[in-house]
């Protein structure tokens, strides 16, 4: 089975072509200019160098976030757009679960994973999970909370490793409590596409909806507006 994973979610734009969960082609950058004006040809890059066409590939997986709204529309637009001319099947992965493969090599039966993705105000997306089998559950389903909030997860799971770049702006919070860090905390279109497969192999089809935890800036500066003048 070839797979295309793209991850538009961050400052990265990632795209990886993958042979079920062999990596074929990685090209994940952060070349300074926007996701529109990289991702195709990037695709076009990955399939050109594999020597492959999007009529080889046979199953599509796209971050659906949380991350970049913009980011985040960019990538599902691309996929809807070969899903609907090719009628190429789909999986959507979230961010934070795509996260948890960076160190899943790394973890025991039973281990427990929280993935944390920063956004700003001394807030953060987050999820923990739970290593089972080899498959991860969900524990502790994506949501928007502040550090303290988050904290208070982190002590009722023992043995749990810390993921994502929330780490690299609140790592010092989390120094009183018992965990592990990891080291690898980018998301990036493989780890997105091993995810994918996992779910593909065990039947699970999520939709490419969305996930939006938090309101768009725009949206949330334009209801704050909307409150003060009612104020006036």
């Amino acid at each position: 089975m070839k797979i295309l994973s793209i991850d538009t979610a961050t400052d990265i734009c990632g795209v990886s072509i993958l042979e079920n969960n062999k990596l074929l082609i990685n090209l994940d950058t952060n070349s300074g200019k926007t996701h529109s004006e990289n991702l195709l040809p990037m695709i076009n890059k990955a399939l050109e160098e594999t020597k492959l066409t999007i009529k080889d590939i046979n199953l599509l997986i796209c971050d659906r976030g949380p991350g970049s709204f913009t980011g985040i529309r960019i990538g599902i637009s691309t996929i809807k757009a070969f899903h609907d001319s090719l009628k190429i099947p789909y999986i959507g992965v979230s961010s934070l679960e795509g996260l948890t493969y960076n160190i899943k090599n790394n973890l025991q039966n039973g281990n427990y994973v929280a993935s944390i993705i920063e956004c700003k105000n001394n807030n953060c997306y987050y999820a923990i999970y739970q290593l089972i089998n080899n498959q991860y559950q969900e524990i502790v389903s994506p949501k928007a909370e502040t550090i303290d909030n988050l904290q208070k997860d982190l002590l009722k799971y023992p043995n749990i490793t810390l993921v994502g770049d929330g780490l690299d702006i609140y790592k010092e919070q989390f120094s009183m409590l018992k965990v592990k860090y990891s080291e690898d905390n980018l998301l990036n279109s493989y780890n997105l596409g091993l995810c994918g497969f996992d779910k593909y192999s065990n039947n699970i089809f999520t939709d490419i909806l969305p996930l939006y935890l938090k309101k768009p800036q725009a949206q949330r500066q334009l209801e704050e507006k909307m409150l003060k003048n009612n104020q006036l």
